[in-house]
């Protein structure tokens, strides 16, 4: 069995890596390209390399974008696990019809199109004059990621042994103090797993960051590139320097929690 497991093993992940690779090889090279050089059949692989699209990228408007972005991810994290953590803590220690009611709940708020909730939010924002704010998109974002968190943490605090609390609970702990100093503890590896993925994906997000910030001055970096398209063309070079640019954070960011991402999601898929 394990004989022809290795082969086909083998063969997927040479195809995702063509799959994944190739545009990335792609988007690379075209940063190193002129603007002639782009759509050249002679100079697919073979050019002369220049890096007039980076000097052109590395600007204040990067810096700015790149603040937003940082603040918008950070904010994002913070209020999603400030909500999921007691909420999935909730669902995995109540029985009954209450758990599957709030469980149904979460999985149709996750079912929502996010393009649904642009109108009214823009609406409920511009009442509480929030709009072309940071806080806007860190509720937005807030609002979306929430549901998700709490399904993927409720797995990893139902793994946590109820005897750990009951033994808190003898010793004289309230609930509180045991939550905190018994409960979370253990299921720390499930947190950090959920605020590494909040932190990601609030860092890419994009409609609400467009659709809020009514100054393209305030942009984070997802929004940010979309301006290197315009109804004069589309500057390929700067487009694909600026990609590469900004995947440096998240690259890092997966790169350093990649094993705890692996880890984490095993757990929490099994449990």
């Amino acid at each position: 069995m394990n004989l022809k497991a290795g082969p086909v093993a083998l063969a997927v992940k040479a195809l995702f890596t063509l799959l994944y690779g190739l545009p990335i090889l792609w988007i690379v090279l075209t940063s190193f390209k002129s603007s002639a050089d782009v759509f050249g059949t002679q100079s697919s692989l073979v050019f002369r390399p220049t890096t007039d699209a980076y000097v052109r990228s590395l600007n204040g408007d990067l810096l700015t974008a790149l603040g937003q972005s940082l603040v918008i991810a950070t904010g994002t994290t913070a209020l999603v696990l400030l909500i999921a953590v007691p909420a999935a803590y909730g669902l995995a220690r109540t029985r009954g019809w209450i758990a599957t009611v709030g469980l149904g709940l979460l999985i149709v708020l996750q079912m929502l199109p996010q393009t649904a909730q642009v109108i009214p939010l823009f609406d409920l924002f511009g009442n509480w004059g929030l709009l072309d704010r940071v806080a806007a998109v860190i509720l937005a974002d807030t609002a979306l990621l929430a549901p998700f968190a709490t399904l993927l943490l409720r797995p990893f605090f139902r793994s946590v042994p109820a005897s750990l609390e009951e033994a808190g609970s003898l010793d004289g702990a309230g609930v509180l103090r045991t939550f905190w100093s018994i409960v979370l503890p253990v299921a720390r590896n499930g947190v950090l797993t959920v605020a590494s993925l909040t932190f990601l994906l609030s860092w890419g997000e994009f409609l609400y960051a467009v659709r809020f910030f009514l100054t393209p001055g305030k942009y984070p970096l997802s929004a940010l590139l979309s301006q290197q398209v315009s109804a004069f063309g589309i500057d390929w070079p700067g487009l694909m320097a600026l990609a590469v640019l900004t995947s440096i954070p998240i690259l890092v960011v997966f790169t350093a929690t990649y094993r705890l991402l692996r880890d984490g999601l095993t757990v929490g898929a099994v449990k």
